[in-house]
Order: structure tokens, then C-alpha cells, then sequence
């Protein structure tokens, strides 16, 4: 789904007497480093109490491109955002509280990217793997003469 139609589909699958899904039960990210064009997919678990039924609304992001938040539609989906904002970096617009949930509020990076470094942030945390990985290597090749 096109992120420019979220906003509008979240409201009418929790609106329409057919849908009524009126509780968002995760939402969640993959990360997807190889495709440049959507890097992200940002996943939606929703259910109806009254219908019984669930599913699943995925959208893929680009890395920098802003998302609209579904607090507005489903408030329970706040500390959700926040954790995918804290452990990918989505950008979620319009988000009441977008803070750090389970990482110190000075942590660099997003943990659960696939390129973040295995050792974590160490005391310098590169923008792009490549050149950490270019860096690590240096290393271990010093070490081995």
C-alpha cells in the first residue's frame, strides 16, 4: 500500500461496519537493506472485537520518508510507533510523544537494523556500513601480522 494512502485506509478499516477493526494489536518493521527504493516494511496487526477477524496492513518505506502515525485512528498504537521509531528509525508524522522507549535517549543509531554493528555503537557509529566494515577489516588484518 502506498504510504500516502494510510491515513486514509487505517480510518476506514476502523470506520466500516464491515471491517470494524477497532483494535491495533502491533505494529511492527522489517528491515529490507537491499531494496534502495522502500527499505522498510511498517506492519499493522489489527483485529475486530465485534467481527472476530484480523489482519495485516503492510507498507513499505523508503529509510528517510516520513509515515503518518495511527495513534489518531487506534491510541493504542503510540509506545508501538515509538518502538519502531526507536529500534529502526521510522519516522512517524504526527506522533504526540516520539521519544526513545527502550534505548537511553542518547543512544546513536536504531538497533535493529540489519547494518547496525554487531558490537553496537562502540565510540564512533558511521553513517554508512560500508566504511565500517572497511574499518573492522583494517583491524583484524593489523592483527593478523
Amino acid at each position: 500500500m502506498p504510504v500516502a494512502q494510510i491515513a486514509a485506509v487505517t480510518r476506514h478499516l476502523r470506520d466500516a461496519p464491515d471491517a470494524a477493526f477497532d483494535f491495533c494489536s502491533d505494529v511492527t518493521a522489517s528491515d529490507w537493506p537491499p531494496r534502495t527504493e522502500a527499505r522498510f516494511d511498517v506492519v499493522y496487526c489489527l483485529y475486530s472485537t465485534r467481527l472476530r477477524h484480523r489482519i495485516r496492513l503492510k507498507v513499505r518505506v523508503a529509510e528517510n520518508q516520513p509515515i503518518p502515525s495511527a495513534t489518531p485512528v487506534w491510541p493504542a498504537a503510540d509506545w508501538l510507533e515509538r518502538e519502531v521509531w526507536d529500534l529502526f528509525g521510522v519516522n512517524f508524522t504526527g506522533h504526540p510523544d516520539r521519544r526513545r522507549i527502550l534505548m537511553p535517549e542518547d543512544w546513536q543509531g536504531f538497533p535493529q537494523r540489519k547494518d547496525y554493528p554487531l558490537e553496537g555503537p562502540g565510540e564512533l557509529l558511521m553513517e554508512n556500513p560500508i566504511d565500517w566494515l572497511k574499518l573492522r577489516q583494517a583491524r583484524d588484518e593489523a592483527d593478523i601480522e
